[in-house]
């Protein structure tokens, strides 16, 4: 940050921020320690390993401090206190990692620097046991261009491994092992390669266990998700199962490929080409099925029930299971199967199977014998399929005479699946001639050899359905779209088509792509994919299978993870609702929770008030910064506790029951938490001036407003619009425009929470923050939202919810009330709805309140303290502005409720709000008859005038209002004028004048302004004007005027007359676009008239006066015939050139000459190409009349007089042949009379 740009009380504050400040892991309730000989300096980000760290500091400089053995000054190796990295001074840093024995940094030109142990290659130094010093760390893409070095962005780092983010989003691997994401056998792998498996999709962040990988990564865009196949390419299982719950439908797409996993670790660097990468399934999704229909029977569950709530038997059950398979690896032919631990395993399961025993008999069942199904299945492994099958059977009749017929059902489906694997095991080692060591058979081949067992055993898990389930496959195989493709399915009929009704109303919900939103804040639209070893089920895939390349963990989709941490065996997904999912190893309770299994992703119990903003995961420990009332952090610690002093037995080593509160208030306000092995540190801001509180406030208050705002979409908005029978359809669009965007503002929200959070984690400029920078973004949606809510209450949407949806109001009264945190009981339910979907609002209030808060830490002459003071008024601003819309929807709805009928149901239109009306302010018609009944009513588009049964509607934007004078004789009277009609009302008092005009006034004027009735941003109350303006643009339909009858103006106005440019168009087709004068056609326009019988238009451009065609012009007809010259009245008149037809049609012809009237008169030259004669002379009324000159094609010439289009009396005829004839014509080319006849003489 420039110390030249801030005030002078940022800088005082800034010297209290970033405070280290270090806890020993396992001892929670000793006070923290200031981080021994260091400075004052503010840090912004810590990482630690497991006995070194390093701090950066907000000037980029970066510090190591702990045991440091790879430094090759013996003084440096465990130093008093934290040293400066020479190597990388100069060059600013902007972010740091710590790997177990080595770290990393990031400069501001996006160079990695590496240094620490590098035994493993994780420093990507070749040969060589420690890197002192950081050390450059080449990354360069051999597809675009390796001269060009990769940007990074983002570090993270585990015990052999280092993974890298890139301004492309790209992710870049180097180090040893599995967890590296990469298709290699050669470790370590020094040189940086990318993750393949990832490219192409956008990666938000990268998070390294000690020998896993996590990666944030954003959804594809809905048009870019390719078809999914119907069945796996390597192992031909189904890839998407559905399955029927009492009261709706589970689908599961986790399918866990058996190829996708890694072979055991003794085989792994001479068969990791075995390893495909990860496509398909395992039993986590049945878990989570079983885990649902078992407690659904009991317990209504919502639709978004959590599964990782749920703690049952049937979990366990397929726990032990999924444990069983999972921990069995691959072995070669001849040799006994390797388990990494089978006599752990073996007691595990007799401890599930007494825990599963008490909980049956508390309830009155028999005990499910668990032990002897780890004695059959573990040894059958390798045993032919019969085999095997006998296992799985067994293990689908104690879970039926357990839970029941129809949870078996069910479960024998995911059995039938953990067969395919099981079988898919025993085909693969038992291949002739595969040995250890040597490489395995592809995928594409292991394909064939299995296609047609796979196909048999499908058959026969159909044949365990009902026959109507295969024919509803079969019959819908064809027709289903690729996005599901070919379900194994035990869903009726009537569940599918409910299922479906409901997907299609609450598709809504899901708000459509934002480009805008999604580049300024973090996406929440967001997937995490998993790689690496999963011992300790740290990968969250349901079992504890290793992983080669990364690998979505379904269970999370839609859950909103903003950012990941990942502990030495176990891992962290905080999502953006504040809630904290944690899966993995638990041996100390470091997962917050005891629910089982861990291997799953389940929600960590920190807090049941308040909610998690940011999180850290040491070996075998966690932190979870919470907020609390007071908006300063409260740190939980969560995982091992050292045994007591004196006591130094080793089994005394424990965890945590809960996460603990840490003692930490007096320390100030937490902004970061960072965790290694041994200890833990926090970076600490102390409070000046109120400013630190200020941000925490904002930041804490935006998270909750999210929290409630999701629940009010969830648990209110969803299942309102799977109801029946909403009304009509206009009130269900109404009401899904709602939903539209208030999930729009919903998810603009969440980004903004998680936003803020990051925020805190930096430097926390004032003037950074998005709603001073994008303002406009947040009050767009604000607006927008405000819009549709106050639309859907005008038309009485409120009411008409009220019958359909009595039930469900009442059955979630409780819920209703601690949404809207009402405190009187007695508050009628549909109140109570209308008060939630209002919440918004009072959010604005909100940031203003916050935003002046944090102006006043500021010298009142700094520029942070105007910009934080006008945004702060102009959020204050919008708050108000919106809550007058609300007024006025209230009222326009009370109004309809007032005076029902025919003629005001036709005026009611969601968007129409009422202003005034006279029948509580006088207000009559001049000159009205003394029994007619007048009454006027003023819209914010329209003034209504109505008369009995009869009314008429007036549209505001070609409105024109003006008082009248009292020299006039108009005491109180107001002249209205309109395109088509004018009139005078009469006011009862002269201040009743002045209110109808000052409302009239504003009301024109707001429509004329449109839906831009905002303040601009920074300015505070927009200024009304006085008066709306005589002269206008705006659009008119004529309903009077014989002339303009049902045409429609668009243009220019002036006083109720169209003038300037504009365009009229009638409903027969003709439109005139040109410039007008007093409500006529005036100056250059050009017009168009429709024939219908040649199926064309005659089309005039050029010049008119007073409505007509007047001046130079143009008119071109439909038949085909072009007119060139001046116009009078709409005829043609004057000097002008007419075209009829062209040399290639019937008749084509040329007349240039004098016009009067429409008609040729005067002198004119007609050219006859058909007849081959040219006519040069006088014209009258359309035909030749006086003298005149003829010239044909064959020679002949003649001059003389014409009458009516023929040659009559004296003239001369000169012939081809030069014979003259003088003398009278009678007729076309007939002599009569005397005449001179001369011969050429040769």
């Amino acid at each position: 940050m420039d110390s030249k740009k801030r005030s002078s009380t940022e800088t005082e504050g800034s010297k209290e921020r970033g405070l280290v400040h270090v806890w020993q892991a396992g001892s929670y309730s000793v006070t923290p320690e200031r981080l021994p000989g260091w400075g004052g300096k503010t840090v912004l980000q810590a990482a630690l390993g497991v006995k070194h760290g390093v701090l950066l500091t907000e000037d980029g400089e970066v510090y190591s401090f702990g045991t440091l053995p790879w430094k090759s000054e013996p003084a440096e190796i465990c130093p008093n206190s934290p040293i400066l990295e020479n190597a990388l001074v100069g060059q600013y840093v902007v972010t740091v990692a710590s790997g177990s024995f080595h770290s990393g940094a990031v400069t501001e030109s996006g160079v990695v620097y590496m240094w620490g142990e590098n035994s493993a290659g994780q420093c990507a130094v070749a040969n060589q046991q420690y890197v002192p010093e950081p050390n450059p760390v080449s990354i360069s893409d051999s597809e675009t261009s390796s001269l060009v070095a990769v940007r990074i962005l983002q570090l993270a780092c585990g015990e052999e491994h280092t993974l890298a983010l890139s301004i492309s989003r790209e992710i870049w691997a180097w180090g040893t092992g599995c967890q590296l994401g990469l298709i290699t056998t050669a470790f370590p792998v020094t040189k940086p390669q990318k993750v393949e498996h990832l490219a192409g999709r956008v990666v938000l962040q990268v998070a390294c266990g000690a020998f896993h990988s996590l990666a944030l990564v954003q959804c594809l865009p809905s048009q870019d998700l390719k078809p999914v196949p119907e069945r796996c390419n390597q192992c031909s299982q189904l890839l998407i199962t559905m399955t029927d719950k009492e009261d709706h439908v589970i689908i599961s797409d986790s399918h866990c490929c058996p190829l996708g996993v890694t072979l055991s670790e003794a085989q792994a660097e001479n068969q990791a080409s075995t390893a495909i990468s990860p496509c398909t399934e395992t039993l986590d999704s049945q878990g989570e099925v079983f885990e649902n229909m078992l407690v659904g029977k009991d317990l209504p569950v919502a639709a978004d029930t959590d599964v990782g709530n749920v703690q049952t038997m049937g979990g366990d059950a397929i726990s032990s299971q999924q444990d069983v398979v999972g921990t069995t690896e691959i072995s070669s032919a001849g040799n006994v199967p390797s388990y990494p631990d089978t006599q752990a395993v073996n007691e595990y399961m007799a401890e599930l199977s007494d825990h599963s025993g008490r909980e049956n008999s508390e309830n009155g069942e028999k005990p499910v014998p668990a032990q002897p199904l780890v004695e059959e299945a573990v040894p059958n492994l390798h045993s032919p399929p019969t085999t095997s099958t006998s296992a799985l059977n067994s293990l689908v009749v104690s879970c039926a005479s357990a839970v029941g017929v129809r949870v078996a059902a069910t479960y024998e489906a995911g059995a039938l699946s953990l067969k395919k694997v099981m079988n898919f095991y025993n085909t693969a080692s038992c291949e002739p001639g595969t040995q250890a060591g040597s490489s395995s058979i592809g995928p594409e081949g292991l394909k064939d050899s299995r296609e047609e067992q796979v196909k048999q055993e499908s058959m026969q898990g159909k044949k365990s359905s009902s026959l109507v389930d295969i024919r509803e496959e079969e019959s819908e195989g064809g027709s289903r779209r690729l996005s599901l493709p070919g379900l194994l399915s035990q869903v009726s009929p009537r569940l599918l088509r409910k299922a479906a009704r409901v997907k299609t109303r609450t598709v809504v919900l899901t708000p459509t792509y934002s480009g805008e939103a999604d580049a300024l804040l973090p996406s929440l639209r967001t997937e995490v994919w998993t790689w690496g070893k999963g011992k300790e089920g740290q990968l969250g895939h349901g079992d504890v299978l290793p992983r080669l390349q990364p690998l979505c963990v379904k269970c999370l989709d839609g859950k909103e993870v903003i950012y990941l941490e990942a502990g030495g065996y176990h891992s962290l997904a905080l999502t953006a609702k504040s809630q904290v999912y944690s899966w993995g190893s638990n041996t100390f309770g470091q997962l917050g929770h005891y629910d089982f299994p861990t291997t799953v992703p389940r929600l960590a119990k920190v807090n049941s008030e308040n909610g998690v903003w940011s999180i850290a995961a040491g070996q075998d420990y966690s932190l979870f910064l919470v907020d609390t009332e007071d908006f300063q952090p409260g740190l939980y610690y969560s995982g091992r506790q050292d045994p007591a002093e004196g006591d130094n037995l080793p089994e005394n080593h424990s965890g945590t029951k809960t996460p603990v509160l840490l003692s930490c208030s007096k320390l100030g306000y937490i902004s970061r938490v960072t965790a290694g092995k041994d200890s833990y540190l926090a970076l600490v801001d102390k409070n000046v001036m109120g400013y630190i509180a200020s941000l925490h406030e904002l930041a804490t208050t935006e998270r909750r407003f999210y929290s409630k705002l999701s629940d009010i979409k969830s648990q209110i908005l969803r299942p309102l619009l799977s109801l029946e029978n909403l009304g009509t359809a206009s009130t269900v669009q109404l009401l899904q425009e709602v939903a539209s965007r208030f999930s729009k503002l919903c998810y603009l929200i969440g980004q903004h929470g998680a936003s803020l959070s990051n925020f805190l984690h930096g430097i926390k400029e004032a003037r950074s923050l998005v709603i001073l920078k994008h303002a406009s973004l947040f009050l767009d949606s604000y607006t927008e939202y405000c819009t549709s809510i106050t639309n859907f209450l005008v038309m009485g949407g409120f009411q008409l919810l009220a019958k359909p949806a009595i039930d469900f109001l009442n059955k979630n009264q409780e819920l209703f009330q601690d949404l809207s945190e009402a405190n009187d009981e007695n508050t009628q339910l549909m109140e109570i709805l209308n008060t939630l979907f209002f919440l918004p609002i009072r959010r604005l209030h909100n940031y203003a309140k916050v935003l002046l808060k944090l102006a006043t830490c500021f010298e009142v002459t700094s520029p942070d303290y105007q910009k934080l003071q006008d945004s702060s008024s102009c959020y204050e601003s919008l708050a108000l502005h919106l809550g007058r819309k609300r007024k006025e929807a209230e009222y326009t709805l009370g109004f309809w409720k007032t005076f029902p009928g025919k003629m005001t149901d036709s005026l009611r239109k969601p968007e129409r709000r009422l202003l005034c009306e006279s029948s509580n302010r006088a207000l009559s018609l001049q000159h009205a008859g003394r029994f007619s009944v007048n009454w006027f009513i003023l819209f914010n588009d329209a003034l209504v005038h109505a008369q009995f049964s009869t009314h008429h509607v007036f549209p505001l934007a070609t409105l024109w209002a003006e008082p009248l004078s009292e020299e006039a004789g108009g005491v109180n009277g107001l002249k209205i004028t309109t395109p088509e009609e004018q009139f005078t009302l009469i006011s009862s008092t002269p201040q009743e004048k002045t209110k109808w005009l000052r409302a009239i006034s504003q009301a024109v004027d707001q429509a004329l302004r449109g839906t831009a009735d905002l303040p601009p941003y920074g300015s505070g109350s927009g200024i009304q004007r006085q008066e709306p303006p005589i002269s206008r643009s705006a659009k008119y339909t004529f309903y009077k005027d014989p002339r303009l009858k049902d045409a429609t103006y668009d243009g220019r106005w002036l006083s109720g007359k169209p003038h300037g440019r504009g365009v009229l168009k009638w409903p027969d087709g003709k439109m005139y676009s040109g410039m007008f004068k007093n409500g006529l056609e005036d100056g250059y326009g050009e017009y168009r008239i429709p024939n219908k019988a040649l199926n064309k238009e005659d089309h005039y451009v050029g010049h008119w006066k007073e409505g007509k065609m007047c001046g130079q012009g143009v008119y071109s007809y439909a038949s085909g015939e072009v007119f060139e010259g001046c116009f009078q009245d709409n005829m043609r008149h004057g000097h002008g050139l007419l075209r009829s037809g062209k040399l290639t049609s019937s008749s084509p012809s040329m007349f240039i000459g004098q016009w009067v009237m429409d008609k040729k008169a005067g002198y004119g030259v007609f050219d006859d190409i058909t007849r081959g004669e040219k006519y040069m002379g006088m014209w009258q009324d359309d035909v030749c009349q006086g003298n005149g000159v003829v010239v044909t094609q064959f020679g002949l010439y003649y001059e003389g007089n014409f009458h009516l289009n023929k040659m009559m009396g004296n003239g001369v005829l000169l012939s081809e042949d030069d014979t003259i004839y003088e003398g009278e014509f009678s007729d076309d080319w007939t002599l009569s009379g005397k005449c001179l006849l001369k011969h050429k003489t040769f």
